[in-house]
């Protein structure tokens, strides 16, 4: 039976493997993403998430598995307009104008929304009339998001959208894209800022060597670095004796600040606090950067279950990832 399109997930990979000679890039992963959510999807340099972007793209095929976008094969659902992609560089004519660029691809489309309102839309209305190579990193990126608009498409596929665009830049991109979000668009996004996916994504999912190591809500993700960070201004600390507390596994220090990482935060607050000088001391939970490492740089595997159609880690355990 074909899948509705109309009721179908946003994107559906299911079991994907592709390998270049001996190296595995994608190693059996499964994703489903439901219309309107904004999925960050995060990872180290050679996970494999711009070899999955791809095949979800169309760009390439996988050697196992399979892609359904919309209910429908990635080309198919390309050639209706109900996908597109912000990627990190390339596409661009460095010889034309802003407004020229946008409506030589508008040209390309059935279909297209109004060149003056998709530029207005990624807030480079004011540089129609630039040439291409005269625009820094961060308006090209802006331009090709105004590229992406131009079919109104269903979802937004984008490989570190930001790169190149100051925080005030990064954070009207965000906006538009958590509006577009509350209209139904669904958002798949690939991004080395950690702090862009803590902030804007409903969704994380963490990929290490081909797989899927985590998927929740940035909170849940967080759960899975066990501990608590705690900071203290201090002249006079043993970093030995840190080390010898029960549930210290990193001590390190920021000019007078000692940074200690511990699932026994009270047993360190209350060394610091009788037995140095410490002051302005706080307890925080991990970061998402502290969940990225410990997730993506040890060597197990995490077990995982599929719930809600997802594959998910165990985000109930607030334990180190077994």
């Amino acid at each position: 039976m074909t899948p509705n399109p109309h009721t179908a997930p946003a994107v559906e990979l299911d079991g994907l493997h592709k390998s270049f000679g001996s190296v595995t890039a994608v190693d059996g992963l499964s994703l489903t993403v439901r219309p309107g959510e904004i999925v960050a999807f995060l990872g180290p340099n050679g996970a494999g998430k711009t070899t999955t972007l791809d095949m979800l793209l169309g760009l390439t095929r996988p050697d196992r598995g399979t892609v359904r976008v919309f209910g429908a094969a990635p080309r198919e659902s390309v050639a209706a307009g109900r996908i597109s992609a912000v990627l990190q560089s390339g596409g661009l004519l460095r010889d034309v104008t802003v407004v020229e660029t946008v409506r030589l691809v508008a040209a390309l489309h059935a279909s297209a929304r109004p060149v003056d309102e998709v530029l207005e839309r990624a807030g480079i209305a004011d540089l129609a009339d630039r040439v291409v190579g005269k625009c820094s990193g961060g308006q090209q990126q802006r331009l090709r998001f105004a590229l992406a608009l131009l079919p109104d498409p269903d979802l937004v596929v984008l490989d570190e959208p930001t790169t190149g665009m100051d925080t005030l830049g990064r954070r009207d991109f965000w906006a538009a894209m958590r509006a577009d979000s509350a209209r139904g668009r669904t958002v798949l996004f690939a991004t080395h800022y950690l702090e862009e996916a803590d902030a804007y994504a409903d969704r994380i999912v963490l990929v290490r060597a081909g797989r899927i190591v985590a998927d929740g809500t940035a909170a849940e993700v967080k759960n899975l670095a066990a501990g608590r960070r705690v900071t203290a201004v201090t002249s006079d600390v043993d970093r030995a004796a840190l080390l010898r507390i029960p549930g210290v596994d990193d001590v390190r220090s920021h000019g007078d600040r000692i940074v200690v990482h511990s699932t026994r935060s009270d047993l360190v607050a209350r060394y610091l606090l009788s037995a140095t000088d410490a002051r302005d001391l706080e307890i925080v939970p991990r970061s998402l950067e502290d969940a990225f490492l410990a997730l993506t740089t040890d060597t197990r595997t995490p077990d995982t279950r599929t719930t809600d159609t997802r594959t998910t880690a165990d985000l109930t355990d607030a334990g180190s990832p077994a």
